[in-house]
């Protein structure tokens, strides 16, 4: 079941020359579309703890409920494997003490559930190692946030646990209620996946899921000894939804057959074919609106 429909305010941030708005113009901009909720961008240059005092977390509050605002996910960005060359350096407890703040601030927002990563593969330890780190920080953090109603969402995003299988083995060794997975479609599209079958494995385990729709742009590098190209990894670019090569109806009908609830959000977090002025942004935003509206049943 979809509990809500979200739109994730990267899309406005303005990371990739697109029109950018702050936050609470982003928060009135996604009332004005017909979204029901927000995923905020919690760092810099939106939602970062450094700038949301208890004073801003209360206005803002005030203007998601202002706007009718009922579903909101904060997005932490988080690599617990980062700089494992230099152990003197604290990077567990500095990311730990993030997102334990994360999940106060979600706290103070009336927001029950933080986004956040793994780990990128480090050269400076094996593999088993680095799993190792991740499962016992994402244990950690879930039971030092579990009094706070917080669900922490971890992303198949990085590439530690961003196969489908593997997302599914670091949920389960994680052990904890309160870890979950927002699994999205666009990581196991691009591994060559089936859908259906990694959405009906991860259908049970997830809360959430992020959504964006893409092409793909084949690349080639000239090789002059040869008088030919060499094919190279293929440019992935954003199309509006249901343009792209993502086959999301086989993956949203897996989904709410095996037990999925939890919210869905689209994001706009890479170039649009189209470009990134406002109109196309709202365009593709209200595209998606209309999307997904017959899975909302």
């Amino acid at each position: 079941m979809i509990q809500g429909v979200l739109l994730h305010s990267v899309s406005y941030a303005g990371l990739w020359g697109q029109a950018f708005l702050s936050v609470e113009d982003f928060v009135r901009k996604a009332a004005e579309l017909g979204f029901d909720g927000v995923m905020l961008m919690a760092k810099r240059p939106h939602l970062s703890i450094l700038e949301y005092g208890s004073k801003e977390r209360a206005r803002l509050r005030q203007l998601l409920d202002k706007n009718k605002i009922r579903h909101v996910c904060l997005a932490g960005y988080t690599n617990l494997t980062a700089d494992l060359e230099h152990g003197e350096v604290p990077h567990r407890e500095i990311q730990t003490h993030y997102i334990l703040g994360l999940a106060r601030l979600a706290k103070d927002l009336g927001s029950d559930r933080v986004r956040i990563f793994t780990g990128y593969e480090n050269p400076a330890a094996d593999f088993s190692r680095q799993w190792r780190l991740i499962a016992d920080t994402l244990r950690e953090c879930a039971r030092r946030t579990a009094d706070l109603g917080v669900i922490l969402g971890v992303q198949n995003h990085h590439d530690i646990g961003v196969g489908y299988e593997s997302m599914h083995d670091l949920v389960r060794a994680v052990n904890e209620p309160n870890c979950r997975a927002m699994f999205d479609a666009w990581a196991p599209a691009l591994h060559g996946a089936g859908l259906a079958a990694a959405a009906k494995r991860m259908a049970p385990l997830t809360v959430h899921t992020t959504v964006a729709d893409y092409q793909l742009r084949p690349r080639y590098k000239y090789d002059p000894a040869l008088v030919n190209y060499e094919k190279q990894t293929p440019n992935v670019v954003a199309v509006p939804m249901g343009e792209g090569f993502i086959d999301y109806k086989s993956f949203f009908k897996a989904l709410l057959k095996n037990g999925f609830v939890g919210t869905a959000a689209y994001e706009m977090c890479s170039p649009l074919v189209d470009g990134g002025d406002q109109e196309t942004l709202d365009r593709y935003a209200r595209r998606f609106l209309e999307w997904i509206r017959p899975y909302r049943k």
